[in-house]
């Protein structure tokens, strides 16, 4: 996995967890790799992990079983696609609209030249 200097390395994590949650690659109830497996799998250190499945659990996509591992929640992808409409309607679309307006685009020529 590679990261961006420009967000922190847990919140790149979980929206790659969050990316394959809508892409169906996981599902509810699918087991997710340990915070030690996952952290050497990506390079990262385990609490940057930690931290990471910390936030996913708190907005309710992940569970952890105690003594088996961390697991998709029913509902994740419902709740993973509400809050990443929310956040890209929130955050990511206005700095699109902007640049958009500095360079005088408008929509129709943006999906006209697809």
């Amino acid at each position: 996995m590679e990261f961006n200097s420009n967000k922190a390395i847990f919140l790149q994590i979980r929206d790659a967890i969050r990316e394959r949650i809508l892409a169906g690659e996981l599902k509810e109830g699918d087991r997710i790799p340990s915070v030690r497996e996952y952290g050497a799998s990506i390079g990262v250190n385990p609490n940057t992990v930690m931290r990471t499945y910390e936030r996913l659990t708190s907005e309710g996509v992940i569970h952890n079983q105690r003594g088996i591992g961390y697991f998709i929640s029913e509902g994740a992808r419902d709740i993973v696609l509400e809050n990443s409409r929310k956040e890209f309607l929130e955050e990511e679309l206005p700095i699109v609209v902007r640049k958009m307006e500095l360079l005088g685009l408008n929509p129709k020529e943006i999906f006209d030249n697809k």
